[in-house]
This record gives C-alpha cells, sequence and structure tokens, in this order.
C-alpha cells in the first residue's frame, strides 16, 4: 500500500476530499545535485498541492489530517496502461503497416493512428472502472492533529 498524508478539505457521504503536497524523492536520491528536477524541487516549483477523493467510513471533519493508501498493483496496472499501451500502440500499427510495403508517410499515419486508437480505448476503460471501489483511494487512518505549515487555509497564503 502506497500511503501519503493529507488534510481534509470536503466531506461527502462515503469519501473525503483529501489536500495533500506532491513532493519529489529528492532528498534520498544520490544524484540530486546534478539533477534538474532536485533544483526545481529546492526552488518549490516541485511542491503542489493536489486534491484526491479517497472513500472512508470514519467519521471526519474539515481539517483533519488522514493517511490515505491506493494499493500498488493499481497504481502499477494504471502506469503501464497510460504510458506502456500507447507506445506499443504506436510501434505496432507502424509495423504492419512498414511490412504491408506501406511508404514512409502512411507508416507514419499508421502509427500514430495506433497511438491515437490506443488513447481512445484507455479512455473509454477509465470512464467505465472510475466508480470501482477497489482502484480508488481509501483512508486508511486518522492521524494525530498538530500543526502542519506545509498545509495552508484554502484562500490564504496563496
Amino acid at each position: 500500500m502506497i500511503e501519503q498524508e493529507g488534510r481534509v478539505v470536503a466531506v461527502e457521504a462515503d469519501a473525503v476530499w483529501v489536500e495533500t503536497l506532491r513532493r519529489g524523492t529528492c532528498a534520498s536520491c544520490s544524484a540530486r545535485a546534478g539533477c534538474g528536477q532536485g533544483l526545481m524541487n529546492s526552488l518549490g516549483v516541485g511542491e503542489r498541492r493536489g486534491h484526491v477523493r479517497a472513500l472512508t467510513d470514519l467519521h471526519l471533519r474539515v481539517g483533519d489530517t488522514v493517511a490515505i493508501g491506493v494499493q500498488e498493483e493499481v497504481l502499477l496496472s494504471g502506469s503501464i496502461q497510460v504510458y506502456l499501451l500507447p507506445l506499443l500502440g504506436l510501434f505496432a500499427m507502424a509495423l504492419l503497416a512498414d511490412r504491408l510495403g506501406a511508404a514512409e508517410p502512411w507508416v507514419i499515419l499508421s502509427g500514430l493512428a495506433g497511438l491515437f486508437g490506443t488513447w481512445i480505448y484507455i479512455r473509454r476503460r477509465s470512464l467505465r472502472t472510475a466508480d470501482d471501489p477497489a482502484l480508488q483511494p481509501v483512508v486508511l487512518r486518522a492521524c494525530p492533529t498538530t500543526h502542519r505549515p506545509d498545509f495552508v487555509a484554502l484562500g490564504k497564503g496563496e
């Protein structure tokens, strides 16, 4: 389970909206001195706030600090679908057009068609599975309330 702490910003019947602070893993990376991402994080560019809807059966209020989690398998599967499948579609269609003896412009167009077709498939599949509780983040626990300087009230200080 991959965990992230956040602050509840809205409450629904069976879920909460959690504001998280996205951070890079630059502090633990050995190549941070020569990395552009490390420089961007040190300037504060990498710190963006995200809002995540997480399922819960706990009684939470706006402002509560919680730990949310998502299964590693869900994250891995989603990453493969979003990053790998479109590339496979592009290469498969381009290779097919090339094997059929198509001219280079048609090979390029076939590859783009494969990329676009795979993107449409992934988009439709994600819309069908968007409400599947097994694929949703969940609130794991409420955290002790302490002052967190990295979370500011919405609309103030931003």
